[in-house]
């Protein structure tokens, strides 16, 4: 992170962050629970061991592709 300040363990509770932006920002080991992330967009972004559960996927893709039909196509195949 360049130029940058560091900040660590910051716990943020009720509180409204909508429309905002965040760049070059080190979020490993965080935790996201309850979160509404509709309409948001990710951009070079490592999510290599990256765990989502209990999530609604309505109308996410991936490279263009819904997440919804990927987890069809998968569990056609995984028969």
């Amino acid at each position: 992170m360049k130029n940058s300040q560091k900040v660590e363990s910051v716990e943020a509770t009720n509180v409204g962050m909508a429309d905002s932006r965040f760049q070059d920002v080190d979020l490993s080991g965080s935790v996201f629970d309850d979160i509404n992330m509709s309409n948001v967009r990710f951009n070079n972004v490592n999510m290599s061991n990256a765990s989502i559960a209990d999530v609604n996927l309505t109308g996410m893709t991936i490279k263009g592709v819904l997440v919804t039909d990927l987890f069809k196509a998968h569990s056609k195949v995984a028969k």
